[in-house]
């Protein structure tokens, strides 16, 4: 089957070939897949193999779950200050995922949906962007992880908004869909199916894009990372001030559970306290148990996330595309917490001081949409 699927990919079309050379196309990744396909072993067993961690599992005290110090308290005021210093000397860059195959809320690119008030989802990052770099007396370098999909809209919009040349976009990595059976997977037209393989993509796609040295070079150490979608979570210099009086590498941002909340938690395995997905767990154990969970919002030191050269853990993903069963393959980047030291940082999602305000679909958007207006108001952002 390997040496089908070797000779499907030595006669792809040049321009394809281009475009996966381009971003990251791994082959001898793909062709082990197939492998794994045409193995024989059930699904299921298979994907448990690749995906769960092994040996025990628990749930984290709340003792190792950090709380921001009270609004307007000493400790508060004092780490505030450390954060506005860190920003001053423009040791901040602030990173949003935009990318994927733009299929949700109707096939358009989700950060160029509008918000509220006529304003898209990536209007109100500009603003923020231009509040916070006011602020901090210097640009606060802006980036947006795009795709194949999201990458030409997004850069059309930037030069509509005239953003400012710190705002800079760079794309993730595209791969291509498999048949069950560990074929290429073409799509209705014939042609191969490509797909973006998961924001877990950030590191190595920044480091290509030559962003992430140069922010070094110029004394940058910490860079924010978030979902476009999620306005909650903007800079905080309080948090930054926490984060970079810290003995961590990357801080994780989670939440208070409410009912039908699915997502990473975080869970002793393995030897460290790490974000892990629930397909990840070991069968016996209740994610229920744990009570927080990932908002997919990181600060991580740009050191350690430029030198993050560690192998990844790609997931086997089935799909439905034109209503057939395609298999890919993609990574998470919370899986930088199996590798750096990290903290867990408990923040609300409760009010104007919420920090999680994800929209998934356009009903989301309905609901949430005068708690971002009234977020974005609080914050100074309109």
């Amino acid at each position: 089957m390997e040496s089908k699927l070797s000779g499907e990919l030595d006669h792809l079309e040049p321009s394809l070939r281009a475009r996966l050379e381009q971003r990251g196309f791994d082959r001898r990744r793909i062709l082990a897949l197939a492998d794994g396909l045409a193995s024989g072993e059930a699904p299921e067993a298979r994907r448990d193999a690749r995906n769960r961690v092994r040996g025990a599992v628990r749930g984290p005290t709340d003792g190792e779950l950090l709380a921001a110090p009270p609004a307007g308290s000493v400790e508060a005021a004092r780490l505030a200050e450390v954060g506005r210093a860190c920003m001053a000397r423009g040791e901040l860059a602030f990173c949003v995922m935009a990318g994927g195959m733009a299929t949700r809320m109707g096939g358009v690119v989700k950060g160029l949906v509008e918000a509220f008030d006529h304003l898209t989802f990536l209007d109100v990052r500009l603003r923020e962007n231009a509040r916070a770099s006011a602020k901090a007396g210097k640009p606060v370098p802006f980036w947006l992880m795009t795709s194949e999909a999201t990458e030409g809209p997004i850069r059309e919009a930037l030069r509509a908004a005239h953003a400012p040349p710190h705002v800079a976009t760079f794309e993730q990595d595209l791969s291509l869909r498999l048949t069950p059976e560990g074929r290429l997977f073409c799509a209705d037209d014939g042609k191969p199916c490509a797909h973006a393989t998961g924001h877990g993509d950030l590191p190595d796609a920044l480091r290509r894009s030559g962003l992430l040295a140069s922010f070094r070079a110029a004394g940058g150490k910490y860079v924010w990372i978030t979902n476009v979608d999620n306005l909650g979570a903007t800079i905080d210099e309080t948090i930054l001030g926490l984060f970079a009086t810290s003995a961590s590498d990357v801080m994780v941002e989670v939440c208070d559970k409410v009912a039908g909340d699915r997502g990473g938690i975080p869970v002793h395995a393995e030897g460290r306290l790490q974000v892990l997905e629930e397909f990840r767990l070991p069968k016996d154990f209740d994610a229920a148990t744990v009570r927080v969970f990932n908002t997919n919002t990181f600060l991580v030191r740009a050191a350690a996330l430029d030198e993050a050269r560690f192998p990844w853990t790609f997931f086997e993903v089935e799909k439905k595309v034109d209503g057939r069963p395609a298999i890919q393959l993609e990574r998470l980047l919370q899986e930088l917490t199996a590798h750096l030291p990290s903290a867990y940082l408990r923040v609300s999602r409760h009010g104007t001081d919420s920090r999680f305000e994800p929209i998934k679909d356009h009903d989301e958007l309905a609901r949430r949409r005068d708690a971002i207006r009234a977020i974005a108001a609080a914050r100074g952002i309109l």
